[in-house]
């Protein structure tokens, strides 16, 4: 099985509309489509672009009010994706429920569907500056190309839950990303590969460049777009098979062959997935595990 991914770095900047956000993201998924891709992955937090387009007063919109915008950013999704014939992980958008905020990746499929995963580990800011709510449950997603996981940002540091991740199917991690310096930048980048080698898995990854004058804690970003793998023969030797250019608008596109991480599950330099140690340290219940070759 064979799967062809695009990753947008996508650019923050001012914008006056919502129609301003669906022209640019609409001019991500065309360009995608021109190259093919089956699934497209946009960032974390990219639709705080849209607090930018301010309140009467000309004043920038707080986070509590973007959830305002989730009907327009669904419709705009289902939409792209059915248009496209493609699956759409469109970044994360922070969503109100029992008046509690939360920041959620959202996978848009090609028959309309819609698919939810909330962030589960918040970071310092998301907790104490936009008083967001963490996810309580980790799903994965079944697609016609594979089983997949969307974990988002910060949740990749955490060994645990991408290994239980990895326990219910998943192959594939969809890692929607933003970051404001090099040092939380590098942090999601070398956690990606530890996880890609650890569950032999792929980790495709997304990051927010630009900037938004206006909107408190997204005036800094520094983000790349990369599709890392297992460190193995059948892969390049650092684990790595596209990135993006550092801080650029851009997008980047690759094939992921899932029967290479078959193979090396079974057979490889290493099999650290089969090798693991359930009896020390249990990954999931296994009456819950979704069936998975090695």
């Amino acid at each position: 099985m064979k799967l062809r991914v695009s990753a947008v770095q996508y650019h923050l900047h001012t914008i006056q509309s919502f129609e301003e956000f669906a022209y640019q993201v609409d001019h991500y998924v065309k360009t995608a489509g021109e190259f093919g891709a089956e699934f497209i992955m946009f960032p974390e937090f990219f639709t705080t672009q849209l607090m930018s387009i301010g309140d009467d007063q000309g004043k920038a919109l707080a986070i509590h009010e973007l959830p305002n915008f989730t009907e327009q950013y669904r419709s705009l999704f289902i939409n792209l994706a059915i248009k496209s014939n493609t699956h759409i992980i469109a970044g994360t958008h922070v969503l109100r429920k029992d008046n509690k905020l939360y920041n959620v990746a959202h996978l848009f499929y090609p028959d309309g569907r819609v698919a939810e995963q909330a962030k589960l580990h918040m970071t310092p800011t998301e907790l104490q500056e936009w008083n967001m709510t963490p996810g309580e449950d980790l799903h994965v997603f079944k697609t016609n190309k594979g089983t997949i996981a969307m974990l988002t940002c910060y949740d990749i540091e955490f060994p645990e839950i991408v290994r239980i991740a990895k326990a219910k199917g998943a192959d594939v991690i969809f890692c929607p990303s933003c970051t404001d310096d090099r040092h939380g930048f590098h942090r999601v980048r070398y956690t990606s590969h530890a996880r890609a080698i650890e569950n032999q898995v792929y980790v495709v990854s997304s990051g927010t460049v630009g900037s938004l004058p206006t909107v408190d804690f997204m005036r800094a970003n520094f983000g790349q777009a990369a599709v890392i793998t297992p460190n193995d023969i059948p892969f390049p030797p650092k684990g790595l098979l596209v990135e993006g250019e550092i801080n650029q608008d851009m997008i980047v596109t690759t094939d992921l062959n899932l029967e290479l991480l078959y193979q090396v599950r079974e057979s490889g330099s290493v099999t650290t997935w089969r090798d693991r140690r359930t009896d020390l340290y249990p990954d999931w219940k296994a009456k819950e595990e979704v069936p998975t070759r090695l």
